[in-house]
């Protein structure tokens, strides 16, 4: 039957959470929200459009900087959709400019693959007091050929997000980005808050893995994270445990003078889906007790997913179920742009999720 009707326990349809509705599906597709009626199929568990994650590494056993190409891709696409995230994008950290542009090359290649939005930047345009795991020698200035890189993305209709630090680019630079329709967002900087808001200003409208790789808020100098948390800018967060504390998490999310804001990104590296260890910049990062250290013993990268956030944002941070489902849908689908992509109407069954009580993820519901 290609036209039939389904009454889950509860659907969210991107925004909120209904526990007396039922959807129609026709040919493969939710068609229509309504009230619940007698003859449509009951299932249990909650309906939800699926993840939506806007740094992703890697997944899989790869990492895009270790394989830019179409068959690296969607190894990891293919990897995240395992547990919910059906949208994804796939993102190159700093390196050397030659992995970029087989990043860039592969990206406008494979994207008509199932899952696959479009391509995060993440450095080389970044400071190096706040690289993290980034290698120093690869750090350099926002420059033309970046730029160029970004228009031919844009130009084959794939969605951009480019991490950089406001140290590192001119206001021109991030309005010229934002011009050509990226969306910049501000990330491992040492920057004042001052100078994060000229950036805000030029157009940058989103941050990268908020607390991480940015100076810190103290009580006379807001810093990198006080200017983000005080904005109207999204910003993406990682939930492990690991990365920013749980009590951080839910103040930051609390925090903001504009709701909505805030959305959850894994960062996940090759682990996902994958061994144990992956080398990166001649070193190997390994898993160690659930989180991914190099071989300083720093952070570098996570080993994490949506869904595991998910759990943790709602069971261990005391977010609502409603706002932290938000959190991996439309939130992410809002900063990029693509609101729809975040929605439950219009979505294809393969990416649409069934979720436990405690919105554990079960599957797609075209596999249910």
């Amino acid at each position: 039957m290609t036209d039939h009707w389904i009454a889950p326990e509860r659907v969210f349809d991107g925004q909120h959470i209904h526990s007396d509705m039922a959807v129609r599906i026709e040919a493969g597709t939710i068609a229509e929200i309504g009230p619940r009626s007698a003859h449509a199929k009951t299932i249990k568990g909650l309906l939800t459009p699926g993840f939506v994650d806007l740094q992703v590494n890697g997944g899989g056993g790869v990492l895009l900087n270790n394989d830019p190409t179409v068959d690296g891709i969607k190894t990891i696409l293919q990897a995240h959709r395992h547990f919910g995230t059906t949208a994804v994008m796939p993102t190159v950290i700093t390196d050397h400019p030659d992995v970029l542009a087989k990043a860039a090359k592969a990206a406008i290649a494979a994207k008509d693959l199932p899952g696959m939005i479009g391509l995060h930047i993440e450095g080389p345009h970044i400071a190096k007091a706040r690289r993290g795991t980034h290698a120093a020698h690869f750090i350099r200035p926002l420059d033309g050929d970046t730029i160029h890189i970004v228009t031919k993305l844009r130009d084959a209709g794939l969605l951009v997000m480019i991490t950089l630090a406001p140290e590192a680019a001119s206001a021109g630079q991030i309005s010229e980005l934002t011009d050509l329709g990226a969306v910049v967002s501000l990330g491992h900087t040492d920057a004042t808050a001052d100078q994060m808001a000229v950036a805000m200003q030029a157009g940058a409208s989103c941050a990268t893995h908020l607390f991480n790789a940015m100076s810190a808020m103290q009580s006379r100098a807001p810093g990198a994270v006080g200017a983000v948390i005080n904005s109207s800018c999204y910003a993406g967060i990682i939930c492990d445990g690991h990365h920013v504390d749980n009590s951080m998490v839910g103040l930051a999310i609390r925090a903001r003078p504009v709701p909505d804001r805030t959305f959850l990104v894994s960062d996940a590296m090759a682990t996902v889906g994958g061994g144990a260890a992956f080398p990166l910049y001649g070193q190997t990062i390994r898993l160690d007790n659930g989180k991914l250290i190099n071989s300083a013993g720093a952070l570098a990268g996570a080993h994490t997913t949506l869904a595991a956030g998910l759990l943790r944002l709602t069971g261990q941070i005391g977010i609502s179920h409603e706002s932290a489902l938000r959190m991996v849908t439309s939130v992410p689908a809002n900063c990029i742009g693509v609101p729809a992509l975040g929605q439950l109407l219009g979505q294809q069954t393969t990416d649409v999720l069934v979720l436990g009580h405690d919105l554990a993820f079960r599957g797609a519901l075209s596999q249910l």
